[in-house]
């Protein structure tokens, strides 16, 4: 069934379908749309699945149907119960708006829907200038619902090279507590996207300028103020230079093997005593134990972990030829 079909037999039945989420900011964005992912109002649960049987329920908390390789959820709201990103309460009925549900969202440029059949565009929090403004800035307070957004945030502003506005940033720091709730497979989906993205740079800096890069990247926050000899590295510290390094890899290759290899290759000169700067003495060897320990926080594969020891290990080796 088409997709207009689906929301013609919805509008039938007193309810509407939208187009929400990334499809709707990546289509703006003239980005390729891989998923899409709708929003039903104005009917419930079980008026769905009589209108659409062949529908595939999943979900606990709150259902999302799978229907013609795309996914349908009912319009909803949430509120939240206690730490973490598992402790809410979540409301679905038929008499909650787009408006409503869309203000639960993250940021405003995810915050974004399109009538189906009719193509408008319901943009209540502004996302379409924040696109044309290149800044990402939260919905409001309700951010502060699941301490993912804090990665989710920094990982948009790699892939998009959007800056971050202040108070966004602000909220980002007030997770700070909460970021040790989150699974490591959590951590990591968002960490690769932002490894995978043009500048995985700044996936970091917006981390770091919240003050939450320690959590789970520590080793790379330990990177800062690290000097080297001017001599050769004129970027500044081994932070800068990891930066610079993990950003010209992005240029050069899609493997995200060697693109993890190169963020971490340096990261024993983040265990190199202040008084033995600016240089970094046996670091390639002792950016062992960091590499694994990174590796294991974040959940990185196996092959990643054994080419970022490598890659730290045998760095020193290189000769020009």
């Amino acid at each position: 069934m088409e997709i207009k079909n689906i929301a013609k037999l919805i509008e039938q039945n007193g309810g509407r379908l939208y187009l929400v989420g990334g499809a709707v900011r990546d289509s703006i964005l003239n980005r390729p749309v891989y998923d899409e992912d709708y929003c039903v109002t104005g009917i419930d649960k079980n008026k769905f699945i009589e209108l659409f049987p062949e529908a595939i329920s999943r979900g606990k908390s709150f259902q999302v149907f799978d229907l013609c390789g795309k996914e349908f959820a009912l319009a909803r709201t949430e509120k939240k119960t206690g730490k973490g990103h598992k402790s809410f309460e979540i409301t679905t009925n038929k008499n909650i708006t787009i408006e409503e549900d869309l203000k639960r969202r993250d940021i405003t440029i995810n915050s974004i829907a399109k009538d189906v059949l009719t193509n408008e565009i319901i943009d209540p929090f502004n996302g379409i200038a924040d696109m044309k403004n290149k800044t990402i800035r939260t919905v409001g307070d309700s951010f502060l619902e699941d301490p993912l957004r804090v990665y989710r945030v920094a990982r948009f502003a790699s892939e998009l090279d959007f800056e971050v506005e202040t108070n966004t940033i602000k909220l980002m720091n007030e997770l700070r507590d909460e970021l040790n709730t989150l699974s490591k497979e959590r951590v990591f989906v968002e960490f690769k996207k932002a490894l995978s993205s043009n500048k995985p740079s700044k996936f970091f800096n917006i981390l770091r300028e919240a003050n939450v890069l320690d959590v789970h990247f520590k080793e790379i926050y330990d990177l800062i103020g690290s000097m080297q000899p001017i001599r050769y590295h004129p970027e500044g510290d081994s932070y800068n230079h990891t930066m610079i390094a993990v950003d010209n890899s992005a240029k050069l290759t899609d493997d995200l093997l060697i693109r993890y290899s190169t963020l971490v290759h340096d990261l024993g000169k983040g265990l190199t005593p202040k008084e033995m700067y600016p240089h970094h003495h046996g670091h390639a060897e002792k950016g062992v134990e960091p590499v694994r320990n990174l590796s294991n926080r974040i959940g990185v594969p196996t092959s990643w972990k054994k080419a970022g020891i490598t890659s730290s290990r045998e760095h020193m080796r290189r000769r020009n030829i």
